[in-house]
């Protein structure tokens, strides 16, 4: 898959809140790590391996879902840069969203054989609460 893929199948998962399509996105040892999450936060800092990403990432569709929080797709715009390392790509992230401020992150995704090995998502879930 090429980057543009990877990263378009990564947001429609999340978007459709489907934690398992999300998880096989990753190698069997893929991590998600969002550094600015602090570490006592109800939504997680750190999730590694399919079976921690796969309840991670339910957990925060969980969360948005019971806050009802949408995101505005129309309103939103991302742009993906790849490097000179074919394996490491980065994503500017403007999100809008129906009932919130928008959220501006960037996320780096390193990859190996089209599988998602580390995504660094420098965004902090908890400052949507």
């Amino acid at each position: 898959m090429t980057p543009q893929e990877i990263y378009e199948r990564h947001v429609i998962a999340g978007m459709t809140s489907n934690a398992d399509a999300q998880a096989n996105l990753y190698a069997e040892d893929g991590v998600y790590e969002a550094p600015l999450e602090p570490e006592d936060s109800t939504t997680p800092h750190r999730l590694e391996g399919h079976d921690a990403l796969r309840a991670g990432f339910a957990a925060m569709h969980r969360l948005v879902k019971d806050d009802q929080r949408k995101i505005d797709v129309a309103n939103s715009r991302s742009v993906l840069h790849t490097t000179a390392n074919p394996d490491v790509f980065i994503v500017e992230l403007d999100a809008a969203f129906e009932n919130a401020a928008p959220v501006s992150l960037v996320q780096i995704y390193r990859v190996r054989d089209g599988k998602i090995t580390l995504l660094r998502d420098y965004f902090a879930p908890s400052t949507l609460n």
